[in-house]
C-alpha cells in the first residue's frame, strides 16, 4: 500500500523534509524570484481581499436572482455573470450591482441587458442541446 492510500492523517509536509531542512515559505507569500514581498505589496493584496470581500455579498446575491429567475444552478448563473462582464467589459461587481437594482424596479443598463440576453440564450441553448 502506498502512503498516500494509508487511512488515517497525512504526515505534515515538516516531517518529511530531511533533517534541519526548512519549508520555503516564500512562494505561499506570493514572492517572485525567491524575494519577500515588500510591505507595500503585501498592503496592496490586503487591500485587494478586503475588497473581495466587501464584494462577495453583492455577487452572491445577484447569483442567487439569477437562479431564481432562471432556475439555474449557482455554477451556472456565476458563467452568465462572467460571460456578461466578459463581453460587456464591466466588471462582475458591477454587472451584480445592477442586475440587483432591477429587483427595486431599476432598469438594467443597455450594455448590461443585452449580453444578459446573450448569456442567457447561451446558456438554455447548453442546456436544451
Amino acid at each position: 500500500m502506498r502512503p498516500s492510500q494509508r487511512p488515517g492523517p497525512r504526515r505534515d509536509l515538516a516531517e518529511r523534509l530531511p533533517h534541519g531542512a526548512q519549508r520555503d515559505t516564500s512562494r505561499d507569500l506570493g514572492c517572485t524570484e525567491g524575494r519577500m514581498p515588500t510591505g507595500e505589496q503585501l498592503l496592496a493584496e490586503t487591500e485587494q481581499l478586503r475588497k473581495a470581500l466587501e464584494r462577495r455579498p453583492i455577487v452572491d446575491m445577484a447569483r442567487g436572482v439569477l437562479m431564481a429567475a432562471w432556475s439555474c444552478t449557482a455554477e451556472e448563473a456565476w458563467q452568465i455573470l462572467v460571460h456578461v462582464s466578459q463581453h460587456s467589459n464591466i466588471k462582475v461587481h458591477d454587472v451584480a450591482k445592477a442586475l440587483i437594482a432591477t429587483t427595486q424596479n431599476e432598469p438594467l443598463p443597455a450594455p448590461i441587458e443585452e449580453h444578459l440576453l446573450q448569456a442567457l440564450a447561451r446558456w438554455r441553448s447548453s442546456r436544451d442541446g
